[in-house]
């Protein structure tokens, strides 16, 4: 599988992916944020902040001269995984439904988070029983996910929420961490698998979801 790991200035989880899918036995590239075009199986929008969040989160992203490959990919049917400021970009892009507010609690959360897999009728989570609880790694500031009443309801009626919160750290409607478009093909979560597949760092949860696209 080939994996195309988008960079764009203030990204900072980009060599952890690398390593994760490499470890998956894919193929990676790491793509700069002015270049147009890419082939790969998967996109992953990495964790960091993206153009320093110095607006908001993501909204100087979504305007990225990648973006447009991001799209093109998105047109074949392409996989899009988005993480933490991934998540965000996939918000502000409009390929997923929602947007992201600061935590509740106006803090920055860096932490072991338990979460339930609400649904694994996906290629993401396909390794996992519907109800496991499993622990990631989160760091963030902006991890309130927020949407209104009529996205909320097609989200939970057409199964594309993916992780909840066990124990809501910052405010989440729903409790969401993860959710993913109606075709199944764009996920995008808070949580950060690519911090958790190694024995060494205690946790190799994140290994078995990132398997979950081979």
């Amino acid at each position: 599988m080939k994996v195309a790991i988008i960079r764009f200035p203030g990204t900072n989880c980009e060599f952890d992916t690398e390593y994760a899918f490499n470890k998956l036995g894919a193929k990676t590239e790491i793509i700069w944020h002015e270049q147009k075009e890419f082939d790969a199986d998967l996109v992953v929008l990495p964790g960091g902040f993206s153009y320093g969040d110095y607006l908001r989160c993501a909204a100087i992203a979504k305007l990225a001269p990648v973006m447009q490959a991001v799209f093109t990919h998105v047109k074949k049917g392409a996989y899009v995984l988005g993480i933490c400021n991934g998540f965000q970009i996939l918000l502000e892009s409009g390929l997923l439904k929602g947007a992201m507010k600061h935590n509740e609690n106006l803090s920055f959360i860096s932490k072991n988070q338990d979460l339930k897999v609400v649904s694994n009728q996906n290629v993401f989570l396909r390794n996992f029983q519907k109800d496991d609880i499993i622990t990631l790694p989160i760091a963030h500031g902006e991890g309130n996910y927020y949407a209104d009443e009529n996205v909320l309801k097609e989200l939970q009626d057409k199964d594309l929420i993916t992780l909840r919160y066990e124990s809501n750290p910052n405010g989440s409607l729903c409790d969401i961490a993860g959710i993913c478009d109606e075709n199944k093909k764009i996920f995008g979560l808070m949580p950060h698998p690519e911090r958790a597949c190694d024995s060494i760092l205690g946790n190799e949860i994140g290994l078995k979801m990132l398997e979950g696209f081979m």
